[in-house]
């Protein structure tokens, strides 16, 4: 089939009567999925209960330094558990604090700091008359949610294969001391897949920013979160790269085992600087006493070592490798060719990034809904909801089971295929005006 550009009037209304007709197949099959957010399935949760009988009652509950992980105490995070961390996060566990079970709960509580006391001495947020933030866009919509919810104003920057448009985020960060800070997904990014080139993670370590209490949120949410094991993204590690340019503060790297073992139940991690650290571990000591000892020491009862956390998360991808392969070869199926829509095809991660026609997402996204599947809404991947082309839809593949999704993506086709040629058609009749 030609591409819809290239179609006569006629030709695009009687493709478009077709595809209503297919719809209409849909609609009355009165599906129920729901592809709105990046959750394991239930086969890849089943995969880490043999963590539930790691430790039971007549279990030795004490570290190897003799801490009793039943009791208060150890502010930061067990030994062998930051030991863990830091192996998967490439990090020195001295240089980590162990949380609870979510890393966004940490970011929020990293901007509230900041917001409400301020980085290492300097001005508390909440007193300056205006905050900005970068935003890498399509981007997460959740990091979005919390510099919204503190008033931060945010600034959109492109995104592309190699990462974040470093040229606008050097001029701005250098010219502009009221940007404090800047969301990250280096590795298998939300939602496009992509993993920063090693010369752009050099050239975030070589920032110069006006403010000094500007932070790099290194949300590296899917540093081990790998589809295939014959070609994975690698990434230089920033903390290391910073102290090589001079700016060991710079940075807050970010992890859990949320999408590994449990996404209710697992372990978060921050990984920053001995100057970071003090500053955080100040407060961190007015607002607990620690965080759940008994978890972290079960999680590392479970995977010993960074080889046990490998070997897990080859047989997570072996669940859900059909799944991208499934969407994405739909997509080529269906779309190739038609000039309506490119998607991405990631390494690793939890999402495809799909581009429609400018102005075609939100119908996109209504008509499927009508018919059944919910998808992650249009324009959530921009800050404020607001995307200027209203084109891009996240995908995220985990959650259905496989004949679920096939069903899934194909009615995802069928509804880009009918929004755009009904679009294109309107734009016919406007120009016929």
């Amino acid at each position: 089939m030609k591409a819809y550009t290239e179609m006569t009037k006629e030709e695009l209304q009687t493709e478009f009567d077709q595809l209503q007709a297919e719809y209409r197949k849909f609609q009355a099959m009165q599906l129920s999925l729901n592809m709105a957010r990046g959750k394991p399935c239930k086969e890849q949760l089943d995969l880490s209960m043999g963590m539930m009988d790691i430790l039971n009652s007549s279990s030795d509950l004490c570290c190897e330094d003799g801490t009793d992980c039943r009791n208060y105490g150890v502010l930061d995070g067990i030994w062998e558990c930051k030991v863990l961390m830091g192996a998967m996060m490439e990090n020195d566990p001295e240089n980590i604090i162990v949380y609870g079970n979510s890393s966004l709960n940490v970011m929020y509580d990293t901007v509230a700091r900041a917001w409400s006391h301020g980085i290492m001495g300097n001005t508390p947020w909440c007193k300056l008359p205006e905050v900005k933030w970068l935003c890498p866009v399509p981007g997460y919509d959740r990091h979005f949610g919390i510099t919204e919810y503190f008033g931060i104003k945010m600034i959109p920057v492109p995104m592309s294969p190699t990462g974040p448009d470093m040229d606008m985020v050097e001029k701005l960060v250098a010219e502009d001391e009221s940007i404090k800070g800047i969301w990250c997904v280096p590795k298998y990014s939300n939602p496009q897949g992509y993993s920063y080139s090693d010369e752009t993670v050099r050239r975030f370590a070589r920032l110069k920013p006006a403010a000094k209490d500007f932070r790099i949120f290194w949300d590296n949410a899917y540093g081990v979160h790998h589809l295939y094991d014959d070609h994975q993204d690698n990434l230089i590690e920033i903390l290391a790269e910073c102290q090589r340019a001079g700016n060991p503060d710079m940075v807050y790297k970010f992890a859990s085992t949320s999408k590994i073992t449990f996404p209710g139940s697992g372990i978060a991690a921050l990984a920053t600087s001995a100057n970071n650290l003090k500053d955080i571990k100040e407060q961190l000591k007015h607002q607990t006493i620690g965080h759940d000892k008994v978890n972290q020491l079960r999680h590392v009862r479970y995977f010993k070592n960074l080889d046990g956390i490998k070997a897990h998360m080859r047989k997570q991808a072996d669940i859900i490798r059909p799944k991208f392969e499934c969407v994405e070869d739909t997509f080529e199926t269906e779309l190739g060719g038609l000039g309506i829509g490119t998607w991405t095809k990631p390494n690793g991660g939890y999402f495809i990034s799909f581009d429609s026609l400018p102005g075609c997402a939100r119908e996109i996204v209504d008509k499927a809904k009508k018919a059944g599947v919910t998808l992650t809404g249009a324009g959530a991947t921009w800050p404020y909801h607001r995307d200027p082309q209203d084109s891009n839809i996240r995908i995220a593949p985990t959650y259905p089971p496989l004949d679920d999704l096939k069903i899934a993506a194909k009615l995802f086709t069928v509804c880009v295929k009918m929004v755009s040629a009904e679009h294109l058609l309107q734009l016919d009749a406007t120009k016929e005006k």
